[in-house]
């Protein structure tokens, strides 16, 4: 007779099949002063209730306000920081990915959760990457009211985890940037990025693998070890994004009062033509000269390294923009000096136009519609400088 699992001689617990209550109580506590940094006067409660509350009253004072929301992870680079146990730099990935969303409309991300599934909750880690979720909500301006670390004993690994995040903002409906308000002869302003940021890892992963490459390897063109380049955090934008917004703004529903910032574009997956295409009206084409910027090395070292094709490297890296702002061709010099001033590498990369029916549409340079969404096109021009 087969024996009772139950019995008093195979007791089972919670802790038994793997979850540490107490390991998450003190992930919470070595968490807490660093999600508090990000709280301002709107946050109601502390750390640890049911529910992160905010005080929308400002909203009382729009005229009418659009919430924007937006939600992320930040893919497999999390297998980096795994494997080289340096977890307080993935929280920044995190929170770029969502506001910068966000801020594409021109709305101010007002707070943030977040969720940690791990297959063992091991609390120094946990903080280690709350606390690069709360820096990077800091940099943005933004308040992390909430969030949950779930431990996944079977499911996981027990140094395995995966991060995931949402935002909501706000925008004046009148203030809303995006294709109604671009207009041909605007101006393609490119703003750097830090890195790869967080897309494109399973490539950048399978390139260093079939080379042969360890994260620990100093590469003298990186000036650092090649897993200290791949952990380099996403650059936030949100902060550098609303004050360009402000300070050039356009106002009125169809775009034509003022003249200023008309749209931005996040370049995330997909690379920079699909993710600026979404953000242009059909008929319109942006056309984007390569030869304004060099590729970053480490984007230069991926595409030698595995011999990938330029086509496969433009829709799946940034390869050194990581945020595109499309201005009136009146502000553009400004806007890019006021960019530079705030210590944003920033430059004039391209223009929009007319598409030519006539012209060759066939081709990797030239990309139209992108994730659902069927506007503008994008063509990519010359090669890169350098």
């Amino acid at each position: 007779m087969a024996q009772n699992p139950a019995s008093p001689n195979r007791s089972v617990t919670y802790a038994g099949a793997g979850v540490d209550v107490e390991a998450g109580d003190r992930a919470v506590e070595l968490m807490k002063s660093a999600v508090q940094a990000t709280h301002n006067q709107n946050v109601v409660g502390g750390v640890g209730g049911f529910a992160g509350l905010y005080d929308v009253s400002e909203l009382l004072t729009y005229r009418r306000p659009y919430l924007a929301t937006s939600t992320d992870g930040v893919g497999t680079k999390v297998a980096i920081a795994q494997t080289l146990d340096v977890h307080d730099t993935i929280g920044y990935d995190l929170v770029g990915m969502v506001v910068d969303d966000i801020v594409v409309v021109g709305a101010k991300p007002l707070f943030m959760t977040d969720y940690i599934a791990t297959g063992k909750v091991v609390p120094e880690r946990i903080a280690d990457i709350v606390r690069g979720i709360a820096g990077g909500c800091e940099q943005a301006g933004t308040a992390l009211v909430g969030g949950e670390t779930a431990e996944h004993p079977g499911l996981l690994a027990p140094d395995e985890y995966d991060v995931a995040g949402a935002a909501t903002g706000v925008v004046e409906a009148d203030e809303l940037l995006g294709p109604d308000r671009v207009r041909s002869g605007d101006v393609v302003i490119g703003m750097a990025s830090s890195g790869l940021h967080s897309n494109g890892y399973s490539l950048v992963r399978k390139v260093i693998n079939v080379a042969g490459w360890s994260l620990d390897r100093q590469v003298t063109e990186l000036g650092r070890t090649l897993g200290e380049e791949l952990l380099e955090p996403t650059r936030v934008y949100a902060a550098d994004v609303l004050d360009l917004a402000a300070a050039f703004p356009v106002n009125g529903a169809d775009g034509t009062t003022g003249q200023g910032v008309r749209g931005f574009s996040h370049v995330t997956g997909g690379g920079l033509a699909a993710n600026l295409a979404r953000v242009l009206p059909g008929g319109l084409e942006a056309t984007v000269d390569r030869s304004t910027w060099e590729l970053p090395a480490i984007f230069q070292l991926i595409g030698q390294l595995g011999h990938v094709p330029l086509p496969d490297l433009e829709r799946t890296l940034n390869l050194g923009v990581g945020m595109i702002a499309v201005v009136d061709p009146s502000v553009a010099d400004d806007a890019v000096a006021h960019l530079n001033a705030r210590g944003l590498s920033s430059w004039i990369m391209g223009s929009v136009g007319e598409i030519d029916p006539a012209a060759d549409h066939s081709g990797p340079d030239w990309v139209q519609g992108a994730k659902g969404v069927d506007g503008g096109a994008v063509r990519l021009v010359n090669a890169y400088a350098g």
